[in-house]
């Protein structure tokens, strides 16, 4: 039987719910967390692969663009992408699409689905309203995306338009080497407990704990996994956090995020 690998990097839950949704729905695909398998990415085992991902800065996570360079798939597989977003979906997919074309790999469709957002520096969280009826778009979208997938269609590449792409070079371009250094702007209040679960949540272990407290690190992913998932609300981003509302998908635990 058909087997999918569905590879997914989440830090607060969209990606991963929409992940489970596909893989639900496809059947024989396995859910795959790229950050636990990022030192040996190995997808021939599979005759479809997909990746399922948030839109960072208007174009992919670092994290996504250093494993397009180096998972290993069989020629002629089946190779999709689908990324969740919270605004316009910029120029991931082209991103995603011209990684793998350099390797030889055909990206054969990329899907854009619009969550909740979660970058508090600039938004506290949606209302549960809109977060519902999100949701429910989602479950909608995706039911489309598999119905497209179990065809082996190709074609598709849903991506934003000349506003998108100017975003992505003035934010994405021009600022995704500082991304790794961006950890030097989250600070914590008086209010944090030690409890550790920042430094446990962390998808590339960017956080240590010292003298019992949260002390970032160089090699950042700016997903505010830690902020989002502090259970006293004690992270903060510079002073842009401060009196917002967290997010973090209400289906997901964050004992499924560490995995």
């Amino acid at each position: 039987m058909p087997k999918t690998a569905l590879y997914y990097f989440s830090a607060t839950g969209n990606s991963l719910a929409v992940a489970r949704d596909l893989a639900q729905g496809l059947g024989t695909a396995e859910l795959i967390p790229i950050n636990q398998v990022l030192k040996n990415p190995d997808a021939t085992a599979y005759d479809a692969v997909g990746f399922v991902y948030p839109v960072y800065m208007f174009g992919l996570p670092l994290i996504i663009a250093e494993f397009l360079r180096t998972v290993r798939v069989n020629p002629g597989v089946y190779v999709f992408s689908v990324a969740t977003l919270g605004g316009l979906p910029g120029r991931a997919h082209s991103l995603a699409k011209k990684i793998l074309n350099e390797r030889k790999i055909k990206l054969a469709c990329g899907f854009s689905i619009v969550m909740p957002g979660n970058y508090t520096p600039l938004y506290g969280a949606f209302s549960q309203d809109k977060q519902q009826k999100l949701f429910a778009q989602q479950k909608i979208k995706t039911a489309r995306i598999i119905d497209y997938l179990d065809h082996r269609r190709q074609g598709v590449m849903e991506q934003g338009y000349l506003i998108s792409y100017l975003l992505y070079k003035l934010l994405y371009a021009g600022g995704s080497k500082q991304i790794p250094l961006a950890a030097k702007g989250f600070w914590i209040t008086s209010g944090c407990t030690g409890c550790g679960l920042c430094a446990k949540i962390c998808p590339v272990s960017n956080i240590e704990l010292q003298d019992g407290h949260p002390v970032w690190l160089d090699h950042c992913q700016h997903c505010m996994a830690c902020l989002q998932w502090c259970p006293v609300e004690a992270i903060q981003y510079k002073r842009l956090t401060l009196g917002k509302k967290r997010y973090h998908h209400p289906d997901i635990t964050a004992l499924e995020i560490i995995g």
